[in-house]
């Protein structure tokens, strides 16, 4: 969702009188999130009957997923038939089926976006169906030989965020060194518990933000009292952080955290060190992921189950050393494509007047 919204504040940024309209499935908070963000007032919202997500493992959904999958086709055909757009973009998934089948027999231009090193079995169907397919990373190309582009992962802007003042705001002093502990958007028990196991001995190396979710900020708290006093300033338990989520990524030294496309984006676009624990299921996306931003030594992956206290106490040792940080830090800044989204959006407003596209996008 996020990267697709993106995309639309660059095309109003671009084109302050586009028509936007959003597409939703029935799985819970989009529309809550499209409602919260800047253009939420003027993006159209409209929902399909297919879910947006499919559930891992076996479950009602698996039978009834088919059901509106076929429901949703016609569905997106009226949809497109009354809204009259001139292009769609989609960040792709299962609720990208039925727009991108619909858009085609309607003769709209498609873009899709994938942002993971390994794309998904519906993002490969639709890929072949669509105008153009834009990538996150480059190995991705493989998958849509001919007609694939590299824009990077639209993320959120971090233009006019200032690190010393960032760093003040959160604590961290001058001789300090800040670990920020994130799971993307949801708590994580594993990235969690490493923490819990490793804290008294990572607090003499590092001060330590922890974004551990709604969930964990019990034992969160608790374990902060249990820590010596002169320990506890240096841990900062938080559910989660909405706008002070920026300024968190800039003030850090090192990050924590899973490999999804829009994490890896924002480490590079910031240059940041990380660690990352790539989710293992949902295909294993995250894992190609970190496994290509570790190749490129921008940062260190650890698969899920090996994960442990003594594991992350022994990577964050190792990058408390400043230079090595900082190496890790440069190679993930030389991954990064900062302007993604504007990217993206002039593709969109090529496709939408059927002129050529930009240069490296055809």
């Amino acid at each position: 969702m996020y990267p697709a919204l993106a995309v639309a504040q660059a095309l109003r940024n671009v084109r302050p009188d586009v028509e936007l309209d959003y597409v939703g499935g029935v799985r819970g908070f989009e529309r809550r999130l499209v409602a919260d963000h800047p253009l939420g007032a003027e993006l159209r919202y409209h929902q399909l009957v297919v879910r947006s997500l499919r559930s891992a493992g076996l479950s009602v959904h698996t039978a009834l997923d088919p059901a509106r999958l076929a429901a949703a086709i016609p569905q997106a055909w009226w949809l497109l038939g009354r809204t009259g757009p001139s292009a769609v973009f989609t960040t792709g998934g299962y609720l990208a089926v039925p727009l991108v089948l619909a858009a085609r027999a309607r003769g709209i231009p498609t873009l899709v976006w994938e942002g993971n090193v390994m794309p998904g079995r519906a993002t490969r169907v639709i890929g072949r169906l669509a105008t153009s397919v834009a990538v996150s990373f480059p190995p991705t190309l493989d998958a849509f030989p001919g007609r694939s582009f590299i824009s990077g992962t639209p993320i959120r802007s971090f233009d006019g965020i200032e690190r010393e003042a960032a760093r003040r705001a959160f604590g961290v002093g001058a001789d300090d060194r800040l670990l920020l502990v994130f799971g993307g958007s949801q708590a994580v028990a594993r990235l969690n518990s490493a923490v819990a196991d490793a804290l008294p001995r990572l607090l003499e190396q590092w001060r330590v933000l922890h974004l551990c979710g709604e969930a964990g900020m019990s034992d969160a708290g608790a374990a902060r009292e249990a820590l010596p006093e002169a320990f506890r300033q240096r841990y900062t338990p938080e559910p989660f952080l909405t706008d002070r989520m920026a300024d968190a990524l800039v003030a850090a030294d090192l990050v924590l955290g899973r490999a999804g496309s829009s994490t890896c984006a924002e480490l590079a676009a910031v240059g940041v060190a990380s660690i990352l624990v790539p989710y293992p299921f949902a295909g294993a996306h995250q894992r190609h992921n970190a496994r290509f931003m570790a190749a490129e030594g921008a940062a260190v992956a650890v698969p899920d189950d090996e994960l442990t206290g003594e594991r992350l106490l022994g990577h964050a040792t190792a990058l408390r050393d400043d230079q090595a940080r900082v190496a890790m830090g440069s190679a993930a800044r030389r991954l990064a494509r900062p302007e993604a989204a504007q990217t993206l959006a002039e593709v969109l407003l090529a496709m939408s007047k059927r002129r050529p596209l930009p240069t490296g996008a055809a």
